[in-house]
């Protein structure tokens, strides 16, 4: 679990983060959504260490992450996993050495364990045939799938993960949705997601936060936002026709 206390955050004497407490829960999809500005960038960043709030705090499964030193920061570390936006793969490394990576960076692991993780998780991904192949041989959805299977192979308490469905087609944006739920499931994952994408609010939010300027303006579930009054949240939903029909025969039934 990771709880959020009354995180303030300023860049230039802007603030950014105006006193956001929040809880995300294992086992869960936590989606962070809101309009470019709102916060969710400089939020998720926060959560990962990137940023230091100026005031209040970040507790990971009840540690005060302000408080750690540095060593334990670094234990901390090892139990997260990273998707990034862009994959972020390394071009000149197999998609097997990319996902050994984490592996050889942060464990002691001999040569036939690190193997035996990469083939569990490329198989857990889908990708059982794809080991020595780069990242320019592949598709970019399959590329998303390396991704993840290298931020779960240490086994991670905590995945982040950034706009995960960005630049991939509807079909591929699902089944990466799905994959994630399922992995978040399976492990007991604490999983936060920045995303823009509301057919992934709609098909995996079990947890939604949505930020306006800086502040928490709403948070529920998938089935709390199609019931919502809340201006703010109906604006930025539902300003897609096709969203507003969901929500008119959802609302109806």
């Amino acid at each position: 679990m990771i709880e959020v206390k009354n995180i303030e955050k300023s860049f230039g004497g802007v603030k950014i983060l105006k006193g956001i407490s929040t809880t995300f829960e294992p086992g869960k999809t936590n989606l962070i959504i809101g309009q470019s500005g709102s916060g969710k960038t400089v939020l998720l960043k926060s959560l990962l260490g990137i940023h230091q709030p100026e005031s209040g705090q970040i507790c990971f499964d009840g540690r005060v992450y302000a408080e750690l030193e540095d060593d334990e920061k670094r234990e901390l570390r090892t139990e997260i996993g990273m998707v990034f936006q862009g994959s972020a793969l390394f071009d000149s490394m197999t998609v097997a050495e990319n996902v050994a990576f984490p592996l050889r960076m942060f464990t002691k692991d001999n040569p036939s364990k690190i193997k035996e993780r990469v083939d569990f998780v490329l198989n857990r991904v889908a990708l059982v045939h794809a080991h020595n192949k780069l990242p320019s041989e592949i598709s970019g959805g399959m590329q998303k799938r390396v991704a993840i299977a290298r931020a779960i192979v240490n086994n991670p308490k905590y995945l982040f993960c950034d706009e995960p469905n960005s630049g991939l087609d509807p079909n591929t944006a699902i089944l990466i949705d799905n994959l994630i739920k399922e992995i978040t499931e399976e492990y007991n994952i604490t999983t936060v997601i920045n995303t823009h994408d509301m057919n992934s609010v709609m098909e995996i939010g079990e947890k939604i936060l949505f930020l306006k300027d800086g502040l928490k303006a709403w948070e529920g579930n998938k089935e709390e936002i199609f019931r919502t009054d809340n201006e703010a949240v109906v604006a930025f939903v539902y300003s897609s026709n096709l969203f507003k029909k969901v929500r008119e025969a959802y609302l109806k039934s």
